[in-house]
């Protein structure tokens, strides 16, 4: 490592966002599997695009099909491949983009870790909160049915944990909410946070 340099970019992030019309960032979208994480994703990345932002979404099921397609389930494997999408989500927010995230990340070591690796770049963590039940009910892929049968073992929720966010920086319930109600209120809390 020690013959690698790092090479300053010859735009800054400053003129970047000028030119955008807005600022940079990360928002990373965490919760259970069911909990609405890509749904809400693709959702503001649409209302986002059609208001003429940069922005692109990092899935956690389609960063594993190809950049993380290497890695398992296992507590090690979930590590690096934050640490892999963390790394990837900070260049894409140097460019200029607003990144939304949509990981699991059951670990609150793992998320300060994340944010750690982001900054200085503006991050929000969004908690994307529904309860277990509610999320084994949708159940969209049948993964938690699955994990009941002994199918799928270390399955988040069930027989790995889920450690709840004391310290997001947003919260959206899910149970209550609809996705237009949850896109909105996104938006109004980026204003707020003068993103856009």
């Amino acid at each position: 490592m020690s013959n690698i340099v790092k090479h300053a970019q010859s735009v800054s992030l400053s003129q970047r966002e000028h030119k955008n019309g807005h600022k940079a960032g990360v928002l990373w979208f965490t919760g259970l599997s069911g909990s609405g994480k890509s749904t809400l994703a693709m959702a503001l990345q649409k209302e986002l695009f059609d208001r003429d932002l940069m922005v692109t979404v990092l899935d956690g099921d389609n960063v594993r099909y190809g950049l993380n397609s290497d890695l398992g389930f296992e507590e090690s494997d979930r590590v690096e491949n934050l640490r892999r999408v963390s790394e990837v989500a900070k260049l894409l927010a140097e460019s200029g983009m607003i990144v939304i995230t949509s990981f699991i990340s059951p670990y609150a070591k793992e998320r300060e870790r994340v944010r750690n690796i982001i900054a200085p770049i503006p991050f929000l963590e969004v908690h994307i909160n529904a309860s277990l039940e509610m999320v084994e009910s949708r159940d969209p892929k049948g993964l938690y049915a699955k994990a009941r049968q002994g199918e799928i073992s270390n399955f988040t929720g069930l027989d790995a944990p889920y450690e709840i966010p004391t310290h997001a920086d947003f919260t959206l319930d899910t149970e209550i909410n609809s996705v237009d109600e949850c896109v909105q209120k996104l938006m109004t809390e980026l204003t707020k946070r003068t993103f856009i």
